[in-house]
């Protein structure tokens, strides 16, 4: 039943069962992130159904939407580029994510954070994100300077607000994101200095690498701890979540260095691990 604030979905006329067929299968496409129009020739030519024929078209938002999935748009360049509504069994939340990558609950919102951080130090101007030929570039480093140079400012910030404490109740997230994060040991302890999958280049390095099999970024080095460029479906995504207060106040912050994407800020000397925060967490859906 169509909700009564929901505009009803155009019928499609003339469309038979192998028309939606057809429009569930480039959907499928979509759900692909990986693969690229350009490579697949079935792929292309229901791209170009979706742009000639507009019973089609609607046809194939409705069978997305009725998937609960946010069509972002559909090119040559971006190929049919989905996003999951909040509700839909396509969705992947922050703690599902932190799960599938070995880490316990206390690091659920760390694994957030380095999310945030990458897409915001990827696309750092409002420009870059309206501009479709822009590709940016982070390295696994870059990002964890990055975040490091932001917990500085907010303990700065906390320290002339005279609340170098545990954030009280309704505190920004980053407020207390910061105490986290710059409390954890950048690569480890090990003799040999390699990076653990506790630290934070490693919890970096673990959102990098599930932006790559999502089809968000791809991996064009190993320098800086593996450098990266992001791709027109990573473009379209973090448009969808610009808006959001966390990206807002990572921003507002000041710290991103504009540049070539390349890791322009030093990362701090290490440091012991010490205990965690308790409850300190970002708002993403648990």
């Amino acid at each position: 039943m169509t909700p009564p604030d929901a505009a009803p979905v155009p019928a499609a006329p003339g469309m038979t069962p192998a028309d939606a067929a057809d429009a569930a299968r480039l959907v499928a496409f979509g759900l692909q992130p990986k693969l690229l129009p350009a490579r697949d020739v079935e792929y292309a030519e229901l791209l170009r159904r979706h742009r000639d024929e507009p019973a089609f078209a609607r046809l194939t938002d409705a069978v997305a939407a009725g998937l609960g999935l946010i069509v972002l748009e559909v090119s040559t360049r971006a190929g049919m580029a989905v996003t999951a509504a909040e509700d839909s069994v396509f969705a992947v939340r922050m703690g599902d994510y932190a799960r599938r990558a070995a880490t316990d609950s206390a690091d659920r919102f760390l694994h957030g954070l380095a999310h945030l951080a990458v897409a915001a130090l990827a696309f750092p101007r409002p420009e870059d994100l309206a501009d479709d030929g822009y590709i940016g570039r982070v390295t696994v480093n870059g990002v964890d300077a990055f975040v490091r140079q932001a917990c500085r400012r907010l303990e700065e910030r906390a320290e002339e607000q005279g609340e170098n404490t545990d954030p009280t109740t309704g505190a920004p997230g980053l407020e207390s994101a910061w105490r986290v994060y710059a409390r954890r040991s950048a690569t480890g302890a090990t003799k040999d200095a390699r990076r653990l999958a506790g630290s934070t280049t490693g919890i970096v390095g673990k959102a990098a690498a599930f932006l790559v099999d999502s089809g968000f970024l791809q991996r064009t080095g190993d320098e800086s701890g593996g450098t990266y460029r992001t791709t027109a479906r990573y473009q379209l995504q973090v448009r969808d979540m610009a808006a959001s207060a966390a990206m807002a106040e990572l921003l507002e912050l000041g710290v991103v260095p504009v540049s070539d994407g390349g890791a322009t800020l030093l990362p701090p000397d290490e440091s012991d691990d010490l205990d965690l925060v308790a409850d300190a967490g970002l708002p993403f859906h648990s």
